[in-house]
């Protein structure tokens, strides 16, 4: 591509922020540095009528720009005016504070409409969960409905519902996980009745994960932009499907109730005795927690789904009684999930005790899924052994890679003033990629030039992989280091990779000096793929400089 094309693809996909002033009253002002999908503030009539006046306005003056010129902002503009109909449905990328209006993303899981269903119990305590805001419990009791109860009638939406509890914590690596989450139920559920949810939920994950240096996502973004230009052709309707024939019930005669399995163990269980199991939420403590202890301490094959009810009721009443019950419940009961569930309602319950139970739990136990609930609820206590029973497990050798990577993470969300210094060792004493990278992110929630220092450290360092480097150099671009510290680094770059790395970190700061080194490297690379980079990221700006800059260059004027 020419970089007359190339500078006309820029300004067609630019903000309006950065087009000359005739346009730049089409729009309100751009609030990230991704084409922003949302018109706001506006009804959507006026500002399709906005949009077709300025239209009008400019036509004369764009007449007597060169065609391609032209022909770019006249279909910019006739995209305003088409997506403005339909702007009240798009979100708006920004703070991820979730500022869409409640009818246009479901928020709150419908109430449970299956008592028979095996993961109904699961799914009322989910949402009981999110709806109080525990966010990472809730994303976790959601995921447990479709990997333990594939079937389920819950199971194609509770992805959704697990993806919208991660999206809520508010952090890079939850929302990347989100984002996996939807794609998974895009392949495994895609008649669930949140599909459509489910695709502006990830549009806007995506987008504040290219706010916050995601160039894959900020790449989709901007794609997304351009084929919003582009008419849509209508779809031929197709011939209607003849419905399939519904299959035969398979035939249970001969099937022993404990030959079916825990599902339909669950589903034949006694609803007079799971209906007073419930009653005990309305009790007194006093009175409900030696009942619900007794059913705890059962160990006949009929009582697991009751045990499985009752873990959830002990954790939701305060104090040393509960604390020992889930203590047992976690060290002796047979079933996994009953055991998983106490450690992760012992995360609520702060004292020596159940520190001690979480670490011995953390070392001993040989499920994967225990550990990662003992990880978790180690993170909440306040308390200095359970912080160095993380360090611990993320120095022993052996663990998985996955579990390392967890402890790292609450480690980094710590407020340990020495902190820093153990990353930094353990970075150096760890070779897998994936449980470094997540030190790059953890040594960057560290305030301080310290850290700071480490990560251009790392980000310089030649015998590092390159894509270590390029996360070095995001996260330190992302702190409040001085960005004269950050031009000074491109020229000692001699790598492609780590100057587009470094121009795209450029277009994250809010200076307006990061906005004179992208201009400095449009005009004075000789490298002609860094220089489309740089303007490519100077057509996201929203300085007012950059449309007469872009139009200089494609006149041929000097800068």
């Amino acid at each position: 591509m020419s970089s007359v094309r190339y500078l006309v693809l820029a300004l067609a996909t630019a903000p309006v922020g950065v087009l000359p002033a005739q346009t730049a009253r089409t729009r309100a002002p751009v609030v990230v540095r991704v084409p922003d999908l949302g018109w706001i503030g506006s009804v959507v009539a006026d500002a399709q009528a906005r949009a077709l006046a300025s239209l009008a306005q400019v036509r004369p003056t764009l007449v007597e720009i060169a065609p391609v010129m032209a022909q770019a902002r006249v279909g910019l503009l006739h995209a305003q005016a088409a997506l403005a109909a339909t702007s009240a449905q798009m979100g708006r990328f920004g703070s991820f504070g979730f500022a869409w209006s409640e009818d246009e993303i479901a928020e709150s899981p419908p109430a449970p409409w299956a008592q028979q269903d095996p993961a109904d119990q699961i799914y009322r305590n989910a949402r009981e969960e999110l709806n109080r805001g525990r966010y990472a419990t809730a994303a976790d009791l959601f995921a447990s409905i479709y990997t333990r109860y594939p079937r389920s009638t819950y199971a194609g939406d509770a992805y959704y519902w697990q993806a919208f509890a991660l999206s809520r914590r508010d952090n890079g690596e939850s929302l990347s996980k989100a984002l996996k989450v939807l794609d998974l139920q895009k392949q495994k559920a895609r008649g669930a009745s949140t599909r459509r949810d489910a695709e502006q939920l990830r549009i806007r994950i995506c987008g504040e994960l290219a706010r916050r240096g995601d160039s894959e996502c900020a790449a989709e973004i901007a794609e997304d932009a351009r084929r919003a230009m582009v008419a849509p052709t209508p779809p031929t309707p197709g011939t209607a499907a003849t419905p399939p024939t519904p299959p035969t019930p398979p035939s249970r005669r001969g099937v022993t109730r404990f030959q079916v399995g825990t599902r339909d163990r669950c589903d034949t269980e006694d609803d007079v005795q799971s209906a007073a199991l419930n009653s005990l939420l309305q009790m007194d403590a006093e009175k409900a927690l030696p009942i619900l202890k007794k059913v705890l301490a059962r160990r006949d094959e009929g009582s697991l789904c009751l045990r499985r009810k009752a873990v959830f009721l002990v954790s939701q009443h305060e104090g040393p009684e509960t604390e020992r019950i889930l203590l047992d419940a976690a060290r002796t009961d047979p079933d996994g999930q009953v055991r998983e569930q106490a450690v992760q309602w012992l995360s609520q319950v702060d004292s020596p005790a159940a520190v001690a139970a979480l670490d011995s739990i953390l070392r001993s136990a040989a499920d994967p899924a225990l550990q990662d609930k003992a990880i978790f609820a180690l993170s909440q206590q306040d308390s200095p052994r359970a912080r160095q029973a993380l360090r611990d497990f993320a120095l022993r050798a052996g663990v998985s890679s996955d579990l390392r990577q967890k402890a790292i993470f609450w480690i980094g969300q710590g407020d340990d003033p020495d902190r820093v210094g153990f990353l930094k060792t353990l970075f150096g004493q760890l070779r897998d990629t994936e449980s470094r990278d997540k030190i790059l992110f953890s040594m960057s929630q560290v305030e301080g030039r310290e850290s700071q220092r480490w990560l251009l450290g790392v980000a310089g360092d030649v015998n590092e992989s390159i894509e270590l480097r390029k996360k070095a150099l995001f996260w330190v671009g992302q702190s409040d280091i001085p960005a004269t510290e950050l031009f000074t680094l491109y020229e000692k770059m001699p790598s492609r990779e780590m100057k587009e790395q470094l121009i795209f970190v450029y277009s994250q700061r809010d200076e307006r000096a990061a906005v004179d080194k992208l201009f400095e490297i449009a005009r004075t690379e000789t490298d002609k793929e860094l220089q489309k980079k740089a303007i490519f990221w100077l057509s996201q700006s929203d300085d007012p400089r950059v449309a007469a800059f872009l139009e200089r260059i494609l006149e041929g004027k000097p800068n």
